[in-house]
């Protein structure tokens, strides 16, 4: 398995290539995002959102007809392909697939589970791939995503974590912005969160 990241956009969004057997898995790809994947793929199969913010999701109709190839979204979080509240000329993108809250499903033998995680959207997703966790903006190194956009949910987002510190299992975290982390090392910072929020 080969994971390559590359930082898009004036946010520096993480768009992510995860190869498995030679197949290559898009997650999130950002603005400006095309070019980069396109010297990075030999065989794409899937794009894959974690949610539906704008600098995530900018480059996903571009992706899916350029390689045709389908786009899996969570379902809470597919109206925020089409819109633009922020009246910046993000090109709508439309999903294939609608993944449901905690759905695992199967791509070309290559298994995938959505965890869901609301708060930061309401469908905010955290994508794992073997032991391989893809978190958008639910975790990053050393925080949390935002809850105060007007689509997000404090309570919500305090729900979410409580629910992710009962796993057992540590994982990589490969967040949406920023530096890749370990779920065993976020967990003294979630526990803050939990408790402040």
């Amino acid at each position: 398995m080969d994971i390559k990241v590359q930082a898009m956009g004036d946010y520096q969004t993480n768009c992510y290539i995860i190869t498995i057997e030679n197949k290559d898995l898009i997650i999130d790809p950002g603005v400006g995002a095309t070019k980069w994947i396109k010297t990075h793929v030999t065989n794409p199969v899937a794009v894959l959102n974690t949610h539906g913010h704008f600098d995530h999701i900018w480059s996903n109709q571009e992706v899916k007809e350029l390689y045709d190839i389908k786009l899996y979204t969570p379902r809470d979080d597919e109206f925020m392909l089409t819109s633009d509240p922020y009246g910046l000329g993000m090109p709508a993108s439309y999903a294939d697939i609608l993944i449901k809250p905690d759905e695992e499903i199967e791509i070309e033998g290559i298994k995938i589970k959505f965890h869901h995680f609301p708060g930061h959207t309401p469908g905010c997703s955290a994508i794992q791939i073997n032991e391989h966790l893809f978190t958008g903006d639910f975790i990053f190194k050393g925080t949390i995503g935002r809850f105060d956009f007007p689509m997000s949910d404090a309570k919500l987002m305090k729900q979410s974590i409580s629910k992710i510190l009962q796993w057992d299992n540590d994982f990589h975290i490969y967040p949406g912005h920023g530096d890749k982390t370990t779920l065993n090392s976020e967990i003294p910072t979630l526990k803050q969160w939990e408790a402040s929020i």
